[in-house]
């Protein structure tokens, strides 16, 4: 099979409209398994489903002719990841203003790392916001993060998609978790 997404991928950096289809149907299951545990984390009366939001993303790499950069299947996955993670970020900064504040709840960020539950009204944004910073400071590390906590995927999954070993991918976890734990924090006590 992972010759069969290389050859498409080559095919659809080459221009291949056909081809690009292809790739992106080459993993669309495996995006929408991210998707439905992006979706879990939702509140339950979120407005996109989990194959919406994979089109969305879909969609979203097309215009952005993500193929003629995409070196390999993990570039994309991430890249799609991203998108996905994106979308939401945008759904819910456009919530957010409607309600203006409404009654947000703030979550913890080590409690939505180490339980991959949260509950309504989680802050996004700021979430979104400090996995930049982390990722300015340490690409892996977001990289990490992107795929154990949108992704859902465990600490060996992880590992062998980023090709690390468990013991540095749990050591990154733990370091990550901190690290963004620590900016939200500092984030929420400003004034």
């Amino acid at each position: 099979m992972e010759s069969e997404f290389t050859c498409m991928l080559q095919e659809a950096r080459a221009g291949n409209g056909d081809a690009a289809n292809r790739v992106f149907e080459l993993i669309l299951d495996d995006l929408l398994r991210v998707a439905r545990r992006m979706m879990k984390s939702e509140r339950p009366d979120h407005t996109l489903q989990a194959s919406a939001l994979v089109n969305e993303a879909c969609l979203k790499l097309m215009d952005q002719n993500v193929i003629a950069h995409t070196e390999n299947r993990r570039y994309l996955f991430v890249a799609a990841n991203r998108a996905m993670q994106q979308i939401l970020v945008d759904h819910a900064r456009t919530r957010s203003a409607q309600k203006r504040g409404g009654d947000r709840q703030r979550v913890p960020i080590d409690t939505l790392l180490d339980n991959f539950k949260t509950e309504n009204g989680v802050a996004f944004e700021e979430l979104h916001l400090a996995l930049e910073e982390l990722g300015k400071e340490n690409a892996r590390q977001r990289e990490l993060i992107e795929h154990r906590y949108f992704g859902g995927l465990s600490i060996e999954e992880t590992a062998v998609i980023m090709d690390i070993s468990p013991a540095t991918a749990k050591r990154d976890w733990t370091l990550a978790r901190a690290k963004l734990y620590a900016a939200i924090r500092q984030d929420q006590e400003q004034p």
